[in-house]
């Protein structure tokens, strides 16, 4: 099914009562018409092609990401948002430069690995140590105070596979731990596996605990690829002691702007009751940030496009597109925001966002209230078409829209198929080449319908 703009346009909006109940079939036929049109629109690959190509990667605090910021602003009016304005604050600035190691003993060799966000500084000199293998970050916590004087520390936990991302979870604690527990631990040093899934040798970098702060004491801190943990492991499999060098050369810089892009398409009869779309802008400064998050700027931006047009009129509420800023380097953007929109979170009726790749969204998550359970079940019954299914309470929103579950936002997660996205995740392997085009699409259509029953006068999740 494919309609015409014109025929998009002339659907009829109507408002009710509170609606928690099942959606009427007239609701649900428009919907599903807003998503189809909206998954045939390409404005999200040309987002990405556009952001990806023009900026690249965005670290949090550098000029990249203030480049980032202003093209934002720019396609962002261009594609005739009623409102387009920054919300700026300050984020720490971390940096890497220098960053190599190689085993020393029993056999030189070198080592792919990549600092993390965060990480002390080993100086040009670099540091030597003998590798002090732990399987977990329980293992690593259970040892004593200086139980690894002198040593580099290595957390060599495998990350499972999973299509919901719930091997991340599991996994990640080691990457926000190590440094801070190497210290305790006196080691000079330390390495994980990476956290991620790719069979290539490839190293993911991502954020430390350290986020936003140089004060909390970590030693220097790296991934290395998951086929470099293998070779560490089989040689200290044979020998009893193996030896690393590490040089990672890294340094916090003053306070610099960072900044979240907000976008509205104002509400024509409840402008103060507002759903929030979002994705962040930023992205690790490896590959040029397709999948993480270009794709989730994409999917918003496009799909609130795709209201704009099918509701000439405007919607009954107001739609925001939040591009959120320094979201790599701990959420400091989400943060930023719930502080300066503190006293009107209550008048958010649902948030969501992107960030998770662009695989087929194939089900929805929801934190809402058990009043607007029934009002779930049937929005998920209308994304059927799209292969969407039932899925669990408990859902966040997503990393930044976390921020406003936890204040009492209602939420969605519209869940998308993260089988492979932990290959390329926080790698220089996250570029536009990795995406599929119909995968983009069918997000769009999905964020469309869901946002054209969002939108609704009197429909609630509270």
């Amino acid at each position: 099914m494919r309609l015409h703009r014109s025929a998009i346009a002339a659907l009829t909006f109507w408002t009710c009562a509170s609606v928690a109940e099942p959606l009427s079939q007239d609701w649900v036929d428009q919907a599903r018409a807003i998503g189809y049109e909206a998954a045939n629109s390409n404005i999200a690959y040309s987002v990405v092609e556009s952001l990806t190509t023009e900026v690249g990667p965005r670290l949090a605090g550098t000029e990249a990401e203030a480049r980032a910021r202003d093209w934002a602003v720019s396609e962002l009016t261009k594609l005739g948002f009623d409102s387009v304005t920054v919300e700026p604050f300050d984020v720490p600035l971390w940096e890497r430069h220098i960053e190599r190691g190689r085993i020393v003993a029993p056999a030189e060799q070198p080592l792919v690995l990549v600092g993390l966000g965060g990480s002390a500084s080993t100086g040009e000199a670099g540091v030597k140590g003998a590798i002090l293998r732990v399987e977990s970050p329980d293992a690593l916590q259970a040892l004593p105070d200086g139980a690894a004087e002198g040593k580099i520390v290595f957390v060599d936990q495998v990350m499972a596979r999973t299509q919901d991302g719930a091997g991340y979870g599991a996994a990640v604690r080691k990457r926000r731990e190590t440094g801070e527990q190497a210290y305790r631990l006196g080691a000079v040093g330390a390495l994980i596996r990476s956290v991620g899934t790719s069979g290539h040798r490839f190293a993911h970098t991502g954020q430390m605990k350290r986020a936003g702060t140089s004060d909390l004491p970590v030693v220097p801190t790296a991934a290395v690829s998951g086929a470099d943990a293998d070779q560490l492991g089989r040689l200290l499999d044979r020998y009893d002691s193996v030896e690393v060098e590490l040089v990672l050369t890294s340094e916090y810089l003053p306070a610099a702007q960072s900044g979240n892009v907000v976008a509205e398409i104002r509400g024509r009869t409840r402008p103060d009751e507002v759903v929030i779309i979002g994705a962040h802008l930023d992205s690790w400064d490896l590959g040029t940030g397709a999948l993480d998050d270009g794709a989730g700027v994409g999917v918003v931006v496009a799909a609130a496009k795709a209201l704009m047009d099918a509701m000439p009129e405007g919607p009954d509420r107001t739609l925001r597109v939040v591009l959120f800023g320094a979201e790599e380097v701990g959420l400091v953007g989400a943060k930023a925001y719930a502080q300066k929109h503190q006293a009107d979170l209550d008048k958010i009726i649902l948030a969501f966002e992107s960030d998770f790749g662009a695989g087929d969204i194939w089900r929805l998550d929801h934190g809402v209230a058990d009043e607007a359970l029934p009002l779930i079940k049937s929005m998920t019954a209308m994304l059927s078409p799209w292969g969407v299914i039932p899925g669990k309470p408990g859902a966040t929103g997503g990393p930044d829209i976390s921020v406003l579950a936890q204040a009492g936002v209602p939420v969605i997660t519209p869940l998308q198929n993260g089988w492979d996205y932990f290959d390329y995740h926080h790698t220089p392997d996250d570029t536009l080449d990795k995406l599929e085009r119909h995968s983009l699409d069918q997000n769009v259509g999905v964020y469309a319908a869901i946002l054209s029953v969002a939108l609704r006068e009197g429909v609630s999740f509270k």
